[in-house]
């Protein structure tokens, strides 16, 4: 029965990645293919649809570490993906004002390169139990986190004002919960924890990186 169990588990984590990766290989093929046909400007509304599939089915995730189907912690993968999240639906799906900036090309560029990266090697490693070594070695992270992360931070700030103006998803007292929330500020408070949060990210992603080629280099 371990056996089996072990199967299925292996079937659905290869299915999983595999999906997300063929998600992520389309928002970098419309991204690139727009940018140079159309300008930045058209790049949002061309890979808009598969850029929510692909960052909301990460949220699996979250719960993929909490049943134990994975060893990533889910105290490091929470933040991460409920930061991108924050983004694609609380800033690019939210507010259609920030669609033609560049910084929404940077954005979806740097992560799907990462992600494809990322996708495809777990998808091997689930797949066939092994992956090649260069994909290890092909730590693109160290160029686009720090590319995806200033322009996660950019799109927020140029979205405050349109949050400010709309009240969108502002909760205003009195109302029967006794409770007020305004987007605005919580929006600032975002940007204050990208300030320690980045580096430790950072930081705790280069040791990963450090323990797996370890490994592999013992193995």
């Amino acid at each position: 029965m371990a056996g089996v169990g072990s199967a299925v588990r292996r079937l659905y984590l290869s299915v999983y990645n595999w999906a997300v990766f063929f998600g992520w290989a389309q928002v970098l093929y419309y991204a690139v293919t727009t940018l140079l046909e159309s300008g930045h400007e058209a790049v949002y509304a061309a890979v808009e649809r598969p850029l929510q599939f692909a960052q909301t089915a990460a949220f699996l995730e979250i719960l993929h570490g909490l049943v134990g189907l994975v060893r990533s912690p889910v105290s490091a993968t929470l933040p991460q993906i409920g930061s991108r999240l924050f983004l694609t639906w609380g800033i690019l799906w939210s507010f259609p004002e920030t669609h033609s900036h560049i910084l929404v090309t940077s954005l979806v560029i740097s992560w799907s390169i990462t992600e494809i990266i990322r996708y495809s090697f777990f998808g091997m490693k689930e797949a066939f139990g092994f992956a090649p070594s260069w994909l290890l070695w092909l730590s693109t992270f160290m160029v686009l986190y720090p590319t995806g992360i200033s322009s996660e931070v950019g799109l927020i700030y140029i979205a405050l004002p349109y949050m400010k103006a709309s009240e969108k998803y502002c909760l205003r007292m009195p109302n029967k919960w006794n409770f007020s929330f305004d987007f605005f500020y919580a929006s600032i408070l975002s940007l204050a924890v990208y300030v320690p949060g980045s580096p430790h990210m950072f930081t705790y992603m280069l040791a990963q990186r450090k323990k797996a080629l370890a490994k592999a280099k013992a193995a």
